[in-house]
């Protein structure tokens, strides 16, 4: 064995072998020789980097183990972040230092706010994304976490000891089991020998760069640098790693079979092995598996498409970042992509219905997504209906184009049949056909809120395994079960958040107490505090607990949040100071219905107008916005030259980048003003005799 331990690398050149069968309940806690980590996470989907991340900011000793490092990012199926309810979870993966919502804005093409007709409480933050970018950027953030290592290889059972006491649970993980396919370490960081950073597509380095027998020194084209693996030998009987708590991120892997028409083959997505041993482990243990499946649509290549009679949709000017931490997105409104609306029509059905008996994915008796059902589905529930289909970019530079809601398993070429039909697609190219996805899950009421198993202590589950659906809900769990088994290693208590703290709370709560039956997707009407539990107050809700009681949270990020409720306060106050009788608000604003039975003098902080939104409050000489559930309350004063006091403005128009961005559009100056700005015109407003 040769290691090298400091700030959380390892590099091996061969790993011990390890007789152990099958989950079976071993009494030593870590060979001599073999690797041992705080935390392993399994699976480098949205919810493994989430849960890996999550901690390593922690300050655990972290490995995440993924069939393919250049996989890691991936999005494997819309090329989309966020929307009604999803768009909250981003937020609050975010205010708990996550990684999703930064990358999102570091990637996106088109950004657009959904849900506006109705209160800010309900909208949906949501963005199309350059799948590419976000792939590079993810694995550059993954492979320079401090305290974690990225390892490729494929996890085919547990290792098992003795329950500890004092806990439920049959008994404790202490490691994993790996496949005997052979391994890479990789050495993500500077070294001496071999400079740069991260690790994407590799090739084989020049003849005459190789580095030695005992290491690899792998050559990245593109930039020309040495990247360091360690190439182990195939062990027999397989490699095992010990680690203090195990997380599974399996995704669709558990037993996953891809399904094209009649034709079925194991596979968590298309290309991709599945995890037979693990899954046959985890049901030896005891656990209650499930089935669920889910499909993605064709792709189609773009100049094939003719998009000039097609309903065009423009992303939001200004664009509005899911980050906390940044003020714009990484691309301006102008050079973002649009996306097209078209439909399906009477011809499609009669293809669907004319075939049912050459798809075996819909006669499947698994349960598939309510929410974002296949157009099959579509169809037989809804018969002669039309359909929308929004044509989505999948990047800057990508020529295909996603077709959202038109996920199909039909045989390939009646799915090139049937996109014929659509308009705009008469003439449209299939590069790769759509494909169903079948797969095992874990009944969700056999883990506790951290996320923790009832039978085995310190194994996690997080993501697809607990029966949810999408890349935000498998984020934000992957961020709880990375903290919480962080926590388990220094025997710190669980961070649990309720259903009155967040969305998070909610998703986990409802898994755990009521289970799923489906593809488990949240929606704002899931949770009975959404008022209150808004995409823009996220930070004030959870950034403070996950520094102080989780240590999941930067002190760069806490210190803007601690600006930014001191701020707030200081918000408050201004507000509070300003006092008028009902008498005088009422013949201020004439066009709002208050009460002048009450004499005495009202601030402006108390006076919440009915006739409004609950979030709008007035004052004397004009009007001021604050939004009183926000993290940040947007002042605005219209001053009573520039603007009466009959005219009223709209916070959701007068708002042109959503709270809590620290900027909103100041009539006084006709330009995005800071808040503290705003703050100074509201007190030279109150000098001048308000």
């Amino acid at each position: 064995m040769f290691s090298l331990r400091g700030r959380g690398l390892w590099v091996a050149a061969s790993l011990s072998r390890q007789h152990l069968p099958s989950a079976r309940l071993s009494g030593d806690c870590s060979a001599p020789g073999s690797p041992h980590f705080d935390v392993v996470v399994v699976g480098g989907g949205h919810a493994g980097t989430e849960a890996a991340a999550a901690a390593a900011r922690c300050g655990s000793q972290t490995l995440l183990l993924t069939h393919r490092v250049d996989t890691i990012g991936q999005m494997s199926c819309n090329p989309s972040f966020g929307g009604i309810g999803k768009g909250h979870l981003m937020r609050e993966i975010d205010a708990l230092d996550g990684l999703c919502s930064r990358i999102c804005d570091q990637s996106g093409v088109h950004y657009k706010v959904l849900n506006r007709r109705k209160g800010p409480a309900v909208w949906g933050l949501r963005a199309q994304i350059d799948r590419k970018l976000y792939k590079q950027n993810m694995q550059k953030e993954i492979l320079n976490t401090p305290l974690l290592t990225v390892q490729e290889g494929a996890v085919e059972d547990l290792i098992l000891t003795q329950p500890e006491p004092g806990h439920p649970g049959r008994c404790r993980v202490s490691g994993v089991v790996l496949d005997c396919w052979g391994l890479n370490q990789v050495l993500h960081a500077k070294h001496k020998f071999y400079p740069g950073r991260g690790f994407t597509s590799v090739v084989p380095p020049p003849a005459s760069q190789a580095e030695g027998p005992e290491f690899d020194g792998r050559y990245q084209k593109k930039k020309k640098k040495f990247y360091l693996c360690a190439v182990l030998p195939n062990p027999m009987d397989g490699s095992a790693v010990h680690a203090e708590s195990v997380i599974l991120t399996t995704g669709t892997f558990l037993r996953g079979t891809v399904v094209i028409g009649l034709e079925t083959h194991p596979a968590g997505r298309l290309g991709d092995q599945p995890s037979i041993g693990l899954a046959q482990t985890l049901e030896k243990l005891g656990f209650v598996v499930g089935r669920l499946k889910t499909g993605t649509p064709p792709r189609i290549a773009k100049e094939s498409i003719d998009f000039s009679i097609l309903n065009k949709q423009t992303p939001d000017d200004p664009s509005v970042p899911f980050s906390f931490v940044n003020e714009t997105v990484w691309i301006k409104p102008e050079d973002q992509l649009p996306c097209h609306l078209t439909h399906t029509n009477s011809a499609v059905d009669a293809i669907i219905l004319e075939n049912l008996h050459l798809n075996s994915h819909v006669k499947e008796t698994a349960s598939g997504p309510r929410y974002c059902p296949s157009i099959e589905s579509k169809v037989l529930r809804f018969p002669n209906r039309v359909h929308q289909v929004w044509l989505e970019p999948e990047g800057m530079d990508s020529d295909l184009i996603y077709p959202q809601g038109l996920s199909v398993t039909l045989p390939a070429e009646l799915q090139q049949k049937m996109i014929l039909c659509i308009r705009g697609l008469e003439k449209a190219k299939m590069v790769q056909p759509g494909y169903g996805v079948q797969y095992d899950y874990l009944d969700p009421r056999q883990i506790e809120p951290s996320l923790e198993t009832h039978l085995v202590q310190r194994l996690f589950f997080a993501g697809q395994i607990n029966g949810t659906t999408g890349y935000e809900e498998a984020a934000a769990q992957g961020v709880i079960a990375g903290v919480n088994a962080s926590l388990r290693v220094s025997r710190k208590p669980p961070f649990i958040v309720s259903r009155t703290e967040g969305y998070i709370g909610v998703m986990i709560d409802d898994l755990t107490t009521q289970g799923t039956s489906e593809p488990y997707r949240m929606f704002t009407s899931r949770a009975e505090f959404r008022l209150s539990l808004r995409p823009d107050n996220a930070d004030s809700r959870l950034t403070f607990r996950g520094y102080e009681e989780a240590g999941c949270v930067s002190q760069q990020r806490y210190n803007r949040a601690a600006w930014m409720k001191s701020s707030l306060e200081e918000g408050i106050s201004v507000l509070k100071s300003i006092e008028f009788s009902s008498s005088k608000w009422k013949k201020l604003i004439p066009q709002v219905s208050i009460s002048t039975s009450r004499s005495l003098p009202v601030s402006s902080g108390e006076r919440k107008v009915q006739a409004l939104a609950p979030t709008y409050v007035m004052s004397a000489e004009g009007v001021i916005f604050v939004s009183t559930l926000a993290t940040s309350f947007c002042i605005l004063a219209c001053q009573k030259q520039q603007q009466a006091p009959s005219s009223f403005c709209d916070l959701t128009k007068v708002l042109r980048l959503s709270p809590p961005a620290s900027t909103v559009w100041c009539p006084m100056t006709t330009s995005l003003c800071h808040h503290t700005c705003l703050q100074m015109h509201l007190k030279s407003l109150i000098s001048a005799g308000m």
